[in-house]
């Protein structure tokens, strides 16, 4: 089965996807902070700062993402529910950034973002499709209707 190979491929891609969000936050952090400009009167500090700590969240967002796929491929298991709603977010988030890279970055972002989607969706629809059947014949009938009294 491919789902394993495909879990861990996109934990990996995250976990670098993680260190690359940080380091992209920090280059720009720095460029705000360095070119000491205020907008709309809001110091540059506090622009610097904000701009590391949505890196730091967004960076810590994709480790645990990454970690909740290599868990499910480490175990071969389908995510809990709570795993599978995060993973599903970090999709939509996907789907969304890589809408809008396309206008501000380019196609080989929007690329970069599609594959990532198709990765997590791909492990979650991979590791979904194990849900057990119903024996045969089990829940198929309707119980009987109380006699009237």
């Amino acid at each position: 089965m491919v789902r394993r190979p495909v879990a861990f491929i996109a934990a990996i891609v995250l976990f670098a996807e993680a260190v690359g969000i940080v380091i992209i936050n920090g280059v720009m952090a720095t460029f705000v902070k360095n070119q000491d400009m205020s907008l709309a009167g809001m110091d540059p500090g506090v622009m610097a700062n904000g701009t590391w700590a949505t890196g730091g969240v967004f960076g810590l967002f994709l480790l645990l993402c990454g970690v909740l796929i290599l868990l499910s491929g480490i175990r071969d298991r389908a995510p809990g529910r709570i795993a599978r709603i995060v993973l599903i977010c970090c999709a939509v988030i996907h789907g969304v950034l890589g809408a809008l890279t396309v206008g501000l970055v380019g196609w080989a972002a929007f690329a970069f973002m599609m594959v990532v989607l198709g990765l997590i969706v791909l492990t979650l629809v991979a590791y979904g499709a194990d849900r057990e059947e119903p024996a045969a014949g089990a829940g198929t009938e309707k119980p009987a209707a109380p006699a009237p009294a």
